[in-house]
């Protein structure tokens, strides 16, 4: 008898089990290997997502790619650079804003070659930088509009950041100035030889990175938006309790140790709860109303989208 109410409990354990398991909500993320990004995957791997009742899968697509996946269903939500949300909702790809990930402060960066000394001097250079509407390239037109030149002054080859940064590490001829990020970016800064870093965000503080989901799904899923919000706060959390584990973790999704990993995210600040609050209360909107201004300066976008339905902050609070 006893046997048989303890086979009866256990039953009904594993039933709970299977229906909480059928009550996370699913939801498809797509990212870059970007160091600021890396919460997203710690609260993947450390079962974050899975304590606020989500199924997530996060999937590695180029930045200048991610729209088209959102576009076609294959993901919901998406990490990428403030700017990106503008190109994406001009060009038809409807998409909000609901947390902010990361600043970068040095995390986003220049490297050039022997002779070229300031950013006047790229004139007529050529420059490797991901496709237009990505945060390279969005980077390299802020800088050279800051210092009174535009895209239209270089001439840009199609590399993405690691391979831009691996092209100036070669020493590949034909190339004079590329556009690149952290971790990518922390390779050329080991090997001096292989190029000069000339500017970076630190000189320039305009890449910050925000989280967001297509309208269809923050409608049908308003306690998953919050979720993944509260997760990714989480995971914030946990880097600062537990920073060796936290960097363990998302150092080997980008095929870095602990250490390497320490050393990129000191180039970047991940975002909590209270700083995500007063970013949206005001630097978001004026930073987007300069971003798009460059946008349509370098004919990345042809006209602006509803600005005021870039962002919700509901999930924040």
């Amino acid at each position: 008898m006893k046997k048989t109410v303890l086979t009866l409990a256990a039953a009904a354990l594993a039933l709970c089990g299977a229906a909480a398991s059928a009550q996370e909500t699913k939801v498809a993320i797509g990212i870059s290997g970007w160091t600021g990004f890396a919460p997203l995957t710690l609260a993947k791997e450390a079962g974050l997502f899975k304590k606020h009742g989500l199924d997530v899968s996060i999937k590695k697509i180029p930045q200048k790619d991610r729209h088209l996946a959102i576009a076609s269903g294959d993901i919901q939500c998406a990490a990428t650079t403030v700017e990106t949300w503008i190109v994406w909702n001009a060009n038809g790809v409807a998409t909000t804003q609901i947390f902010q990930l990361d600043k970068s402060f040095g995390a986003d960066g220049m490297v050039v070659k022997a002779g070229i000394n300031s950013i006047k001097d790229l004139k007529g250079k050529t420059v490797a930088a991901s496709a237009p509407g990505t945060a390279p390239y969005f980077t390299l037109a802020w800088m050279l509009r800051e210092n009174g030149l535009s895209v239209k002054d270089v001439k840009v080859v199609n590399l993405e950041p690691q391979a831009a940064a691996n092209a100036m590490i070669a020493g590949t001829a034909g190339i004079d100035v590329a556009m690149t990020y952290e971790p990518f970016l922390s390779a050329v800064r080991a090997k001096p030889e292989a190029g000069r870093i000339l500017a970076t965000t630190l000189d320039y503080p305009m890449i910050m990175d925000t989280f967001g989901c297509t309208p269809k799904f923050l409608a049908e899923n308003p306690r998953a938006a919050k979720a993944l919000a509260d997760a990714y706060f989480d995971a914030v959390a946990m880097i600062k309790a537990e920073p060796q584990k936290s960097f363990t973790i998302m150092g080997a999704d980008v095929k870095q140790t602990a250490e390497q990993f320490e050393g990129s995210q000191k180039f970047l600040r991940w975002q909590d709860r209270e700083s995500n609050k007063k970013f949206f209360a005001g630097e978001h909107a004026e930073f987007s109303k300069k971003a798009a201004q460059i946008l349509l300066e370098a004919g990345i976008i042809r006209a602006l989208p509803d600005m005021g339905k870039l962002v919700d902050t509901r999930f924040i609070q």
